[in-house]
Order: C-alpha cells, then structure tokens, then sequence
C-alpha cells in the first residue's frame, strides 16, 4: 500500500495556483455517512479543521452527518451533489463500494473525484488473552486440525472484517465458522467473554482492550506504529492485507481548477505535522494516499470484493 505520498515539483507548482481558483462561496460540506462520534466522523472533524485553516479567504468546512444504511446515505448524497466543491465526503474502503454488490445502489466507483485517504486501520487476527494460542501458527494448526470448529467473530459481512477472514482462510488453506455481529463492539465483547474462538477487527478496535486480547498479526505489509512488537501476516509467511481506508471525496467530473485548490490543500494538510499528529493521538494509523493512487486504491479495494461476491456471496 502507497504511504505518506510525497510531492513531487509538478504537485508543488500547482500549489502556485491555487490562490486562483474558483472555490464556491458559501461553506464547503463534508458528509459523513455515519453517526457522531465514531472513528470516521472523528477523522472527518480533525481534517475538516484543518483544511479550513489551508483554504483560508474566509472559507467554512462544517461536517454533516447523514447516517443509515450502513453508510450508503451518505455515500450516495455525495456521489448525486453539484460537482462544484461545496460538498465533499467521507469515503471507507472497501465498505463504501462492496455496498454496491449487495443492493442496488445509485452509485459506483466512477461517481466521484477521489481526493485524499487519510487513515489505514489495517485488521488483526485477534483471540482472547487467556486462550492459550501463542502465535498465529498456533491457532492456524488448530483450525487445521478441526475444520470448522473455531468460530470466527466479524463486525458483519460484506465489509473489511468479513474480507480479512476470507483472505486468511485462502492464505493459510484453513476454514473457520463466520459469526457476524451487529458491528465490532459486539465482536469485540463476545471474544472477550470467550463465546468465539478468534476474531478480525482493525487495530485500533483493539486498542485499550490489550488486558483481554492478544493480537496475533496483523494484516498488512508492515508492522503498525501503533503496535510495533505485532509481526504483520505476511512476513509469518501469509500475504493478507486487508483494512479500512477511510478518505475524502467529491462528486465525480469536479472542474479542473476546484480540484487543484483542493488538491493543493490537501497536499499540504499530507505535511502538516499538527494534523498527523492529532490524528494519531486519536488512535488513527495515518496513510495520505492522493488523487490518482488514491482511486487506484479504491479499485484495488472493490476487484478484492467483488471477486469474493462472486466466489461467496453474503446475502
């Protein structure tokens, strides 16, 4: 996965310009897609500040919060707004687009101008702290040798959890029982009180829990600042990586010189060590992932879930 996106010349160039563009007058939107304090609508907050401070000529950035449907509401108002830069939103790979695969949706991953990822909370393969499993290893060994058996708890199905178990099942040639939950803290609840053998959450679902639960890997192609004595699936020998993404957007076909201030600023904001650093604080693994490689991400997200759609539908 690209990390911390450096600028080239041309990126600082266009940053010359930016004073030029037109931005719309009245206050710029971010849309979340869920509700008040959750690590989204927090991540969009810290950089909504930000970006306010960076646009500066007397511009607002004011977050609005259009929960339902597992994010869908807000995804779709994004995606179906005036491409004019007046309203931006939150965008979480691989949910927002393996949404698409499972209900009708009004929109795709052409339906908007991919701006900036800001955060990388990759899964882990987690289990209760006194279930005797040292290594990953350990528990692999022991699904192998009873197929099935071990229950595996998700957030839900059709999202990054869901994926994680996948790919791990298909890397390490094992087979789990799948046990979604109505979101991760009911996941998380239920390996604590040891009603499930394992789990697949992001790393910072974990994090404050570490008297309860034992993080076996985690799911990425380098080891986590956030846990750093964690080893990473794949360097025990399994490529899995799998997490969540969580970015802004705008609608697609935003003119040429709206997406360049916003660029420019969101380059900036990509440095801006007060902004990485709050982030971080709030237990946010950061990974800047800008314009064009952040829509190869999101491409490279929705291949992953749409060939496990087609392989093992969830609904």
């Amino acid at each position: 996965m690209p990390r911390h996106t450096l600028m080239t010349g041309a990126v600082a160039a266009l940053m010359t310009t930016a004073a030029a563009a037109e931005m719309p007058d009245g206050p710029i939107e971010v849309i979340v897609g869920y509700s008040a304090g959750g690590g989204t609508d927090v991540m969009a907050r810290t950089v909504a500040n930000h970006l306010e401070e960076e646009l500066g000529d007397g511009l607002s950035v004011v977050v609005k919060n259009m929960p339902g449907a597992g994010g869908q509401i807000g995804f779709t108002e994004v995606a179906q707004a005036q491409a004019d830069g007046s309203t931006l939103g939150t965008f979480n790979l691989p949910a927002a687009l393996a949404l698409t695969l499972d209900r009708d949706a009004s929109y795709d991953a052409d339906s908007y101008t991919y701006l900036a990822n800001f955060v990388q909370d990759p899964n882990t393969i987690v289990v209760p702290r006194d279930a005797g499993y040292e290594s990953l290893d350990d528990l692999l060994d022991a699904a192998r040798e009873a197929p099935g058996a071990l229950p595996m708890a998700l957030s839900s199905l059709g999202g990054n959890d869901h994926f994680s178990a996948i790919l791990m099942q298909e890397a390490a040639d094992v087979e789990f029982t799948m046990v979604p939950f109505k979101g991760a803290s009911m996941a998380r609840s239920a390996l604590m009180g040891g009603h499930v053998a394992v789990g697949t959450m992001t790393l910072g679902q974990t994090v404050g829990f570490e008297e309860n639960l034992k993080v076996l890997a985690v799911l990425d192609d380098e080891r986590s600042e956030v846990a750093p004595d964690v080893p990473t699936a794949q360097e025990l020998g399994y490529d899995v990586q799998m997490g969540s993404f969580r970015g802004l957007v705008a609608p697609a076909d935003l003119p040429e010189d709206v997406r360049t201030s916003l660029g420019d600023a969101l380059t900036a904001l990509s440095e801006d060590k007060a902004l990485l650093t709050e982030l971080r604080e709030q237990g946010s693994p950061v990974n800047i992932v800008l314009g064009d490689d952040y829509r190869a991400l999101a491409e490279e997200q929705a291949e992953i879930a749409a060939r496990i759609w087609e392989e093992t539908p969830w609904k």
